[in-house]
């Protein structure tokens, strides 16, 4: 008899164990957010020529530099509570990103490590230009709105106590 209790309590402690330690050992998924835009934003200018040695080759009449303006991706990267304007690491080998994706990310200093599942499934490294909470623009309204308002309301009420006291002052005494 206390045989059988101690190999049900020692089966219960073994099928509860794995299962607590496996709740443990689980990752925090990931957070994501979407690609929402791509620009094409000038990052520099390229030049080619003599440029650096145009005192030299000037006096010779070598003056010609073809200078020609590099533009880069910009990905405009929105989450839950920021969106963030986003660029390439390595320009020369950057891959482009599909607009409308979701992709994983997490974030590093100034970089953000951008990963698309539905894509290839390779994390990219992107730094980071801006971060701009989402609601900021709609608050900024609002704010200003309700300013506004309150100021007209106030400037009606000191219209309407204006009024009054001009009543006060021209009634007839009694």
């Amino acid at each position: 008899m206390k045989i059988g209790i101690s190999l049900i309590a020692a089966l219960a402690l073994i099928l509860v164990f794995p299962s607590t330690a496996a709740a443990k050992n689980k990752k925090k998924p990931a957070p994501r957010g979407m690609v929402e835009s791509m620009q094409s934003v000038p990052c520099g200018l390229k030049e080619r020529g003599v440029s650096g040695l145009g005192s030299i080759f000037g006096s010779v009449g070598i003056q010609h530099v073809n200078s020609n303006e590099k533009l880069c991706q910009q990905y405009l990267f929105r989450t839950d509570e920021m969106e963030y304007h986003i660029r390439p690491r390595d320009a020369k080998h950057g891959a482009l990103l599909a607009v409308g994706h979701e992709g994983e990310y997490r974030i590093k200093k100034d970089r953000m490590i951008l990963r698309i599942p539905d894509e290839d499934k390779k994390a990219r490294e992107f730094e980071v230009i801006s971060m701009q909470p989402v609601n900021s623009s709609v608050r900024e309204e609002s704010s200003s709105y309700r300013s506004t308002e309150r100021a007209t309301e106030s400037r009606a009420a000191e219209k309407a106590a204006d009024r009054t006291e001009k009543e006060v002052k021209n009634r007839p005494p009694e």
